[in-house]
């Protein structure tokens, strides 16, 4: 009967029009942000708090990109959805209701990208028909830059941290130009 009720919930978690969960921080009961998903939109709207770390977070699918402002930078990172790095939206929302439910999921997606420095561009109605009303309500205003995925970095100094906690994590490393002496 109880697995009957487990498939039952997960069953109405994939298939409902809003869903939304408490994002905690690992290890502890302390709560980080929130995450909901609009399955009719084809939306995850990913909000943390937690001070210097703050951020919000756009997954896009119906567009196919992520956006992420990060409020210590005062800028919005934009990246195209690509299945070998970003879970679909279906694996998104399980992994957050196990998350939720068991408390102990360990989830080993972990994303690591790139942006250059200076090489931002105030958004137009170009890029906003492009990224959709969903990404230009969070980034209007901002500086954009791209995010382009890249191997796990030695050197985390220049990085941030967005994403989905504990489900996702997005890591934002600005990248250094070699300069020859």
């Amino acid at each position: 009967m109880a697995a009957v009720l487990v498939l039952l919930e997960v069953f109405w978690a994939q298939t409902s029009a809003l869903n939304t969960f408490v994002l905690r921080e690992p290890g502890s009961n302390y709560v980080t942000g929130t995450m909901t998903i609009h399955n009719e939109e084809h939306v995850v709207d990913v909000h943390v708090r937690s001070g210097v770390y703050s951020s919000d977070t756009i997954f896009d699918y119906s567009r196919g990109y992520i956006a992420t402002r990060l409020f210590s930078r005062n800028a919005c990172f934009i990246m195209k959805i690509k299945k070998e790095y970003i879970p679909e939206l279906r694996e998104i929302g399980r992994l957050a209701f196990e998350k939720q439910t068991m408390k102990d999921v360990y989830s080993p997606n972990n994303v690591w990208t790139l942006f250059q420095t200076g090489s931002s561009v105030l958004g137009h109605l170009k890029d906003w028909i492009l990224y959709g009303k969903h990404i230009e309500k969070l980034c209007s205003g901002l500086p954009l830059y791209q995010l382009t995925a890249t191997e796990p970095q030695e050197n985390t100094d220049g990085c941030a941290s967005a994403g989905i906690p504990s489900i996702l994590g997005l890591n934002i490393c600005e990248q250094l130009i070699a300069t020859g002496s």
